[in-house]
């Protein structure tokens, strides 16, 4: 049995610097093996992580032990050249960052400015070269919001956390949500030749209104009405019953948060040791029970949901009921 000789603390912060951030993946695998041979693991054991021969594991700690860093990457090889010149590749992933859902254009534009044609399955792998990745454009509202208003929610809420931490006042937030029988999931993994069929029904849909803490301790309500300003006050109404200390409930501000009637119900519940907290417009990120919702539409409800009305109803309240224990969220 082989292992990597002792490390130094210094020898591990460089080995786990070039496994989150080096861009060669071979680099990466190289530095997590040597960390991982470190505290015993054999090199049998590294060789099937990464599904290569257990002699190519040896050959990695013997070059690390002679040559250390200078192990990690490939020493250039005899091949064919790389069709673009560095330029050109600089060239082609200017074009990927202006047009970023489209790599055809980019190969049309590239083969007009340079006279060379490259294959997308090319462009994709020149890409992830430079750590890009593909995944969903993010919708901000930043552009809309006074960033004075953002600081200052900030630091109120940050005041509300001492005291909470402090054992003084606890905190909710506090939203509404629906979810329909569209699905959220628009991909899905499938057999070839096979196509999962969802019915296509635009119709149905569930509400939820919830009360959540940073213990994700939730007390939801589920209508399939629509949740209109008398359902939301008497939520309000429901969850003063269950508090005993004075606590700070935080909302945005939805229509019905700012409603005239609303605001005068505040008084009344203020006496029952509900204060609410309202955040800056467009401060999504602010306001935590937003991270339920997600969780909720895009990972924990299951495919199958989307069958009828009764399934959506029974996968809600399966989730919503644990929440906490069998669905968990780590806040940071």
């Amino acid at each position: 049995m082989r292992y990597v000789r002792l490390l130094t603390d210094e020898h591990r912060t460089i080995l786990e610097k070039t496994m989150k951030n080096d861009a060669s993946s071979r680099a990466r695998a190289r530095a997590h093996g040597l960390l991982l041979s470190g505290p015993g693991v054999t090199i049998n054991a590294i060789a099937k992580m990464y599904h290569v021969d257990r002699d190519t594991v040896s050959t990695w700690i013997t070059q690390w032990e002679y040559q250390g860093a200078a192990s990690w990457h490939d020493q250039p090889r005899s091949g064919r050249p790389p069709k673009l010149t560095p330029e050109e590749q600089a060239l082609a992933l200017t074009y990927i960052q202006e047009e970023p859902r489209s790599l055809k254009q980019v190969g049309d534009r590239l083969a007009q400015k340079t006279a060379k044609r490259l294959r997308i399955s090319a462009l994709k792998r020149l890409a992830k070269r430079a750590r890009l990745r593909w995944k969903r454009v993010r919708q901000s509202l930043q552009s809309l919001r006074d960033p004075e208003a953002f600081a200052q929610g900030q630091r109120a809420l940050e005041a509300f956390q001492h005291q909470e931490d402090a054992g003084k006042i606890p905190r909710y937030y506090f939203d509404e949500a629906g979810c329909a029988l569209d699905p959220s999931m628009p991909y899905a993994w499938q057999a070839s030749g096979e196509v999962l069929d969802l019915p296509a029904m635009r119709y149905g849909r569930i509400n939820v209104v919830g009360f959540m803490n940073r213990h994700t301790d939730l007390q939801a309500y589920m209508f399939e009405q629509s949740v209109h300003r008398g359902v939301v006050m008497a939520c309000c109404d429901a969850f003063c019953q269950t508090i005993t200390p004075k606590t700070v409930v935080v909302l945005d501000n939805a229509s019905i948060h700012t409603s005239e009637e609303f605001e005068e119900r505040m008084p009344c519940w203020r006496k029952q040791g509900l204060i609410l907290q309202s955040l800056p417009p467009y401060s999504p990120e602010l306001h935590l029970i937003e991270i339920l919702w997600r969780h909720i539409k895009y990972r924990w409800i299951p495919f199958s949901a989307s069958q009828c009305l009764n399934a959506l109803i029974e996968a809600l309240e399966n989730i919503l009921s644990n929440v906490g224990s069998k669905y968990q969220i780590t806040f940071a």
